[in-house]
């Protein structure tokens, strides 16, 4: 995949609501088959689609940026032998040894990204017309969708609601919201309005926990204001409650919290017995059974050196 195509699978990937990091060559030693610029994009179950290096270089940069996604801190990366850089590595970029055949080196930028937030507004009105805009204005994706058609396949479980159909078939256009489970639902209506709507549902037989799960009425109180202002309250709303964490699913932005809503499985890793090199314990790191022990190898090399010697190695692991 080329470097246009990996930036088009970033948007495609990042607006769907997939939690993901992007990975960069920023600087490369020949030999090695990374690239200065080359791209990859690296899915939270370990999948990498792009090229930023070879056997040896990949499983350190999943590694990595599992760590990444986990915590939401970017990081770069220097890939090659310590005696390669001595004191010469500047300061908060981290090393990590690996014992390439090619003996080049790498150096690596990973970065989280993160779901784009999602926003649903039910209605016409210029209050949802400007609501759209800011929402936009942020970054967020904002769809707008009339009262006529709006319907609980148009949000899902990490979408904000905001229904503003402003007496329009308040009620049915709550019920199909409601029936979305989404993050965040909030009627824009009068208290008196908003209570004759939550009453409604409640003789409809909508549970009482999910009612109460209703900001009615939506944004925060700034006193009287113009329909414009009103979508400056809701949106103001939006982002007090992302950013305190009361979204589950919509991680705050700021590179220090912390992403504890992302759960990655554990991967078991073991070192070459050539080289050194941490690997993960799998498939895909060429495994060979001695003596009912399994061995893992970054490359073929190291694999075929070990088949010729064992001895040496197995000797070398156990000291």
């Amino acid at each position: 995949m080329s470097g246009l195509g990996v930036l088009e699978q970033v948007g495609e990937l990042a607006r769907s609501g997939q939690t993901f990091a992007l990975a960069t060559v920023v600087w490369r030693q020949g030999p090695s088959s990374g690239k200065q610029g080359s791209r990859a994009i690296i899915t939270a179950d370990g999948q990498v689609r792009g090229w930023i290096g070879g056997a040896c270089a990949e499983p350190v940069v999943i590694r990595e940026a599992r760590q990444v996604m986990a915590d939401g801190n970017a990081r770069l990366l220097l890939l090659g032998t310590p005696d390669q850089f001595g004191a010469a590595v500047p300061e908060g970029m981290t090393v990590v040894p690996i014992s390439c055949q090619s003996e080049g080196a790498l150096e690596i930028y990973i970065e989280p990204v993160f779901p784009v937030p999602h926003l649903v507004i039910v209605g016409s009105s210029p209050m949802s017309q400007t609501l759209a805009e800011l929402a936009r204005a942020l970054g967020w994706s904002a769809d707008l969708v009339s009262g006529t058609e709006f319907t609980p396949g148009h949000a899902a479980e990490r979408s904000m609601v905001v229904v503003a159909t402003q007496g329009h078939g308040d009620e049915d256009m709550m019920e199909h919201a409601i029936a979305a489970h989404p993050a965040y639902l909030g009627l824009v209506a009068s208290h008196r309005r908003a209570e004759a709507v939550l009453g409604y549902l409640a003789d409809r037989g909508v549970p009482k926990e999910q009612l109460d799960k209703v900001h009615a009425p939506a944004g925060l109180d700034l006193g009287r204001t113009s329909h414009e202002e009103i979508a400056v309250a809701v949106l103001a709303e939006l982002v007090q409650l992302r950013a305190s964490g009361a979204f589950a699913d919509l991680p705050a932005q700021g590179k220090n919290e912390a992403r504890t809503e992302l759960k990655f499985a554990e991967a078991v890793e073991a070192l070459d017995p050539v080289c050194g090199m941490t690997v993960t314990a799998d498939a895909s790191a060429r495994p060979l059974t001695r003596d009912g022990v399994t061995y893992y190898f970054c490359c073929t090399g190291c694999r075929r050196t070990f088949e010729e010697n064992p001895d040496a190695y197995i000797k070398a692991v156990l000291r």
